[in-house]
């Protein structure tokens, strides 16, 4: 470029100052949310390896009946346990973060599982994975006997 043809530095046109780009307030929540359900899935597998080695089948992994979802459905000789599985920051947390209504929809979902082919007859027990960083998970066996039905069967 020839300096004729250059414009004088006061005739040209000066580019604002960007501003850092800020994100919307949803597109914050869709990477948290894209993020806890990849910290989820993983720590799924790592509860399914975990009962593996513990002498549990994995029947099925991330089931849909009812309108919920079923983290791990695990079975060793005549009990059938649904697995919810919690990652937080603390054990004490996970351990807390399954409300009653949740547990509720938890059982219907494993009575309807319970009625399929080869699984009918099984003891049914909702059990927790509890997950937390630089700890060992934390296998709780029938984590709910207070909502008054432990181990229950779901016998034809």
């Amino acid at each position: 470029m020839s300096r004729a043809s250059r414009k004088p530095a006061s005739l040209r046109a000066i580019d604002p100052p960007t501003a850092p780009k800020r994100s919307s307030p949803s597109a914050i929540k869709r990477r948290r949310g894209a993020q806890a359900r990849r910290s989820g899935r993983a720590a799924e597998v790592v509860a399914a390896l975990w009962l593996m080695a513990a002498g549990w089948r994995i029947v099925g992994m991330r089931l849909k009946t009812h309108g919920v979802e079923i983290d791990i459905l695990a079975r060793r000789g005549d009990v059938l346990a649904v697995v919810e599985v919690k990652a937080r920051a603390t054990l004490a947390e996970a351990l807390e973060a399954v409300g009653w209504t949740q547990r509720r929809r938890l059982r219907r979902a494993a009575e309807a599982m319970a009625q399929r082919p080869g699984l009918s007859g099984l003891a049914i027990r909702l059990d927790l994975m509890a997950m937390a960083p630089r700890r060992l998970p934390r296998h709780i066996a029938d984590a709910w006997p207070q909502d008054g039905q432990s181990a229950f069967s779901c016998a034809q």
